[in-house]
């Protein structure tokens, strides 16, 4: 098999695996949470038996939506599989569509998947899908900055806006990992991992309040296989910015450095072990931290974008 071949075989391998494994993160998270809590837990595969019991469902759409509402679930499942085209999910090589994009284009899909999803909130009509939707456009206005800022700060400080080249440049030795600017930006980023996923203490996953929601108010009126994609592209979101935080920022070692199908594999397995360890920081976190009130969102946005800045500046004035 010719390298082009391979390059573009391990490309739908990086699509089967956020695809195949982003439902099994979503549902140990959940399960890790509710352990934490003294709950006995739902099992981690029920994410699993959820899409697949909403594309058996029929599906029920408002005579008041557009076709916002319609082609938004569509968007939400397919922006996490192309930005995964994009990063080293499991390979410190980059593959064929690598060069597609960079940071700045990870970003903007990121940015574009959230948009069509909150104005499809507002399409349906129903109250509390509005203003969860209103509340997302204010989370999102705040959160837009942060992204940029924190993209910029990874693509500067690391000379390079390709995924894959930042990945190798902080891989390269224990003194680039250790560096302040460096460590910055990973505080950063998970702190906006946070806020864009709806997570503890700017959402509550588990709130099923209508008036207080913010990201689950925005699927409210969906059902059926539109309320499949909704809930697989969210997990799988989630996976593609665990694998960013996790491949790129925090431990961009163990990745496949051949094309040999036994080191792409074992790739697999450890980078899995590495979302293991995310997801059990990530429930530490929900679970000891309080809910924020909403006016103080912009508080916790605002710490991620000086951190940022600060980042920016100490490489400018030549502290590594």
């Amino acid at each position: 098999m010719t390298p082009i071949w391979t390059h573009l075989v391990l490309n739908l391998g990086q699509v089967a695996f956020i695809l195949v494994f982003s439902p099994l993160v979503e549902g140990v998270l959940h399960r890790i949470e509710e352990n934490i809590q003294g709950k006995s837990g739902v099992s981690i595969w029920q994410t699993y038996r959820d899409i697949w019991k909403l594309f058996g469902k029929d599906e029920v759409v408002s005579e008041q939506s557009t076709w916002v509402f319609r082609f938004a679930p569509i968007v939400a499942f397919v922006m996490p599989i192309f930005v995964v085209l994009l990063i080293p999910a499991f390979t410190a090589y980059p593959l064929f569509f690598a060069f597609m994009g960079d940071m700045v284009a990870v970003g903007f899909l990121m940015a574009v998947s959230g948009f069509f999803v909150a104005l499809a909130g507002m399409d349906t009509g129903n109250i509390y899908a509005a203003v969860g939707a209103s509340r997302t456009h204010m989370v999102g206005f705040l959160a837009e900055p942060v992204f940029i800022m924190v993209f910029f700060s990874v693509s500067y400080v690391a000379n390079s806006t390709i995924p894959y080249f930042v990945t190798a440049t902080w891989g390269a030795s224990w003194s680039n990992m250790l560096q302040p600017t460096h460590l910055m930006v990973i505080l950063a980023f998970f702190l906006l991992i946070l806020a864009d996923e709806g997570r503890i203490p700017v959402d509550s996953p588990a709130g099923k309040v209508e008036i207080a929601m913010i990201g689950h108010s925005k699927g409210l009126e969906y059902s059926g296989s539109s309320a499949a994609l909704m809930k697989w592209g969210g997990a799988s979101k989630l996976m593609v910015l665990a694998l960013i935080f996790v491949n790129v920022l925090v431990t961009p070692w163990g990745l496949a450095t051949t094309t040999q199908w036994p080191a792409v594999l074992s790739a697999m397995g450890l980078v899995l072990l590495k979302l293991l360890a995310f997801v059990v920081i990530l429930a530490l976190v929900e679970t000891t931290l309080a809910k924020l009130r909403l006016f103080r969102i912009s508080e916790f946005l605002a710490v991620a974008f000086v951190i940022c800045l600060f980042a920016v500046s100490i490489r400018l004035v030549g502290i590594t």
